[in-house]
């Protein structure tokens, strides 16, 4: 039995010693430069590659290359032209920096080694390696007169270089994100505020978003805040580098529309609800008003003005009872040079007071003295009841220290105790055997 165990541990031996071989030779197959590469794309920044093999020229100093794969696989592996493997766990950091997500890797070499490159992984197929040189974003300006509460729509395309980037896959390597920093100019209400930020730009068909994956890219802004002098910032964050677009600052101008409120007095009455409009930046006669007001019972009622002209618009509610109302609008038009704009106010309350009969107080001097009296007679009684409860914490701190002088003067009688018992023991038996 034994000499069939070492029979068959000898053929399994044999067996992965083979394997091992064919392993060798294949990968020794694969480390073969190949000739047959293909040169660089000027016109779309992108390496086309055949069997995932490229080529890179003398001239280049730097090179940031970017590799599409299926998501969740391993990083890839680069072969140089000198057939010496670069991975991501081992490449010198002096030279090579390498980002990898679940989908892609962005890899930055610098003085690479001229010639043609391999790269193997789970590329995905029909995909090309973009060569990153410089990301940039190109975004409309913004309007000369914007308002606050307004939301605008801005577009921007994205470049590499000179040149439009047109990958879909790209939007997943980087973000755009947009601040709002005050100019801190005195003389505007946003001196000293702090940066603002705002939704990211998006490529993904959603919200005010067209066309999904057509290289424009569409940021929402809700300029919901402190009007005054601003500079849009937009910054382009990539896994190893950051680039930053500045415009001119621009101004924020505040909402052109007011809300004050003539208040019922009873059910015979209604509540007048003006609209003033600051025709300075607006034309007024575009301004189109659509809202709701909540009762104080939280019923909600939707309202619209859709006629009008001139800067006073009135809308009439009725009275229903007393309490807090809550109104919000939403407000569209055209800006002085003839931009369509809408934008959403703060809400606006108002608070209609309970109707009281007035009562005479004949004695209002012994009203106010027994006031005062039994303030001062809870005031001591709240001092009396805050005294008991310290003196009985105190005297349950006390009982709690006897407690733990009790515990430790027991304990040490009853070792000392036991010491002694075994003292006499250990006497006794010692006499014991001496005898």
């Amino acid at each position: 039995m034994a000499k069939l165990i070492a029979v068959r541990h000898f053929f399994i031996l044999i067996l992965l010693f083979c394997l091992a071989s064919l392993s060798a030779a294949v990968n020794a197959y694969s480390e073969i430069p190949d000739v047959k590469f293909v040169k660089p794309d000027d016109v779309t920044n992108q390496i086309p590659y055949f069997d995932n093999r490229f080529r890179i020229d003398a001239q280049l100093d730097e090179i940031t290359l970017l590799f599409y794969r299926k998501s969740g696989t391993p990083p890839i592996i680069l072969i140089r032209p000198d057939g010496t493997k670069l991975k991501i766990d081992t490449v010198p950091k002096d030279r090579i920096e390498w980002f990898d997500d679940r989908s892609f890797d962005l890899i930055k070499i610098k003085k690479p080694m001229p010639g043609p490159w391999q790269a193997l992984g789970d590329i995905l197929p029909n995909s090309q390696i973009m060569v990153v040189s410089d990301v940039r974003i190109a975004v409309e300006p913004l309007p000369e007169i914007i308002l606050s509460g307004e939301t605008l729509k801005v577009t921007g395309q994205l470049f590499n270089g000179d040149l439009a980037i047109d990958t879909p896959e790209f939007r997943e390597v980087l973000q755009v994100d947009v601040e709002f920093f005050s100019t801190n100019n005195s003389a505007y209400d946003n001196f000293g505020a702090l940066p603002v930020q705002l939704t990211t730009f998006r490529d993904d068909g959603r919200d005010l978003d067209e066309y999904a994956n057509d290289n424009i890219f569409t940021g929402e802004f809700l300029l919901n805040f402190a009007p005054g002098e601003w500079v849009p910032v937009y910054n382009i964050k990539l896994p190893m580098a950051t680039r930053e677009l500045r415009q001119k600052p621009v101004i924020l101008r505040p909402t052109p529309i007011k809300i004050s409120v003539e208040h019922g007095k009873d059910e015979t009455q209604t509540h007048k609800v003006h609209f003033d409009i600051d025709p300075t930046y607006v034309d007024p006669d575009s301004i189109i008003i659509q809202g709701s007001i909540t009762f104080p019972d939280r019923q909600t009622n939707p309202f619209s003005i859709l006629e009008g002209t001139g800067d006073k618009r009135i809308e009439e509610f009725d009275y229903t009872e007393p309490g807090i109302h809550r109104i919000k609008i939403g407000a569209y038009g055209k800006t002085k040079d003839g931009r369509e704009f809408r934008l959403i106010m703060p809400e606006f309350s108002f608070n209609v007071a309970l109707k009281q009969d007035v009562i005479v107080d004949e004695e209002p001097e012994e009203v106010s003295d027994n006031s005062a009296e039994l303030a001062l007679k809870e005031a001591q009684e709240q001092a009396e009841k805050l005294a008991q409860e310290l003196e009985a914490e105190r005297m349950a701190e006390e009982a709690k220290q006897q407690e733990i002088m009790m515990i430790i003067i027991v304990s040490n009688v009853l070792i000392l105790t036991l010491a002694i018992i075994g003292f006499f023991a250990y006497r006794w038996r010692k006499n014991k055997q001496a005898k």
